[in-house]
């Protein structure tokens, strides 16, 4: 324990001390010098029932000059403002965290699992920034990096039904002849699809390398803000690019590494992959599996074996070890245990000051 204002105690104390001298020299016994004097007092004085009793009045009056001077120095000290330090060290999250979604049909059935499982997952953050990217021929930030959760968990929401709409356009049970429902959906579909899918027929579709680094691009103050940054990219890796895409997985792998940021990755189960021959899976998997291992982060594979919810579980397990530490100093007041003593040396000093009168 430390004193905020030690001053005080130091010039304090001093005064104190010289007006207790001060009172104890003028206070001295003086020599009888008028008024009537009583004689033959000797014999009173011997008596024992006095003399206990002028023992015990004096008793009380250093009683009573102990407790008003530890009254005083109680009130010394806690003008002197006693404190402690306190060193706290806390796990505060400082992570960045954005969802890079490939909204390409083929993987519906992975998206649509996957934003439903991180609902709750967002619903639990606490300090933690989460944004939300969507890529297929163009990405769009559809969630920029944000701690209001309410709000984020409502855009998952809203991607939740644009995938369960995207689930229902490829079932074989999709065919509402031009129904007024088949155009409701259909321009639901469209309203989502219009900002992924500029120049789409020049460009083609699924352009992960770009779609990942525009993710990495959208994260703020990428360069001047120490935050622990994660990616959580969902894709089936099957690029269909009918030109020369501005940068490759392999580049925008190097742009994560550059800036120090973790990718986890999640691949579709074989059995909801729906592009038949036209690309390898196994090809497809190794590539991306390749990608997010280079910059330290976790692949992960859907599988009957391996839900959504198990993938997202174990995401969770590993951020945890990657939660900065924040140590936090702060001066407490300590004022209870003089507080105590002077309200007791106070109470004490008022018991003798009333036993000496009676």
């Amino acid at each position: 324990m430390v004193l905020k204002y030690p001053i005080i105690l130091e010039i304090g104390i001093p005064v104190l001390v010289v007006g207790l001298a001060a009172m104890l020299w003028f206070g001295r016994k003086k020599k009888y010098r008028q008024g009537l004097r009583a004689a033959n007092t000797s014999f009173f004085r011997s008596l024992p029932e006095y003399a206990g009793r002028r023992k015990a009045r004096l008793v009380l009056i250093g009683l009573m000059v102990i407790a008003m001077v530890g009254t005083m120095v109680s009130a010394l000290i806690l003008a002197a403002r006693p404190y402690r330090t306190e060193t706290t060290s806390n796990g505060v999250k400082k992570r960045d965290i954005f969802l890079c979604l490939d909204v390409s049909y083929s993987i519906c059935y992975l998206n649509y699992d996957l934003v439903q499982s991180l609902e709750e997952v967002v619903a639990g953050l606490s300090g933690d920034r989460f944004g939300i990217t969507i890529f297929n021929t163009s990405s769009v930030l559809y969630v920029p990096m944000t701690d209001d959760y309410d709000f984020i968990i409502s855009r998952l929401e809203e991607l939740k039904e644009y995938f369960r709409l995207q689930k229902l356009y490829q079932s074989d049970d999709f065919n509402y002849n031009f129904s007024e429902e088949y155009y409701d959906i259909m321009e639901k579909l469209e309203y989502f699809d219009a900002g992924t899918l500029v120049n789409n027929y020049s460009k083609g579709s699924s352009l992960i390398g770009e779609g990942l680094a525009s993710c990495v691009y959208s994260f703020p103050r990428l360069a001047k803000e120490d935050r622990t940054r994660v990616i959580i990219m969902a894709t089936d890796n099957a690029q269909m690019a009918l030109s020369k895409p501005l940068i490759e997985l392999d580049g925008a792998v190097e742009l994560c590494n550059k800036n120090h940021i973790t990718m986890f990755g999640l691949f579709p189960d074989q059995d909801t992959y729906t592009l038949g021959t036209m690309t390898g899976y196994q090809q497809n998997l190794q590539d991306f599996e390749r990608a997010v291992e280079k910059t330290g982060g976790v692949f992960y594979q859907q599988s009957k074996t391996l839900t959504v919810e198990d993938i997202v579980r174990d995401i969770q397990k590993q951020e945890a070890m990657m939660v900065d530490e924040l140590i936090i100093k702060r001066e407490v007041d300590r004022p209870v245990p003089f507080i105590i003593m002077l309200l007791s040396f106070l109470a004490v000093s008022i018991a003798t000051g009333v036993v000496l009168r009676l």
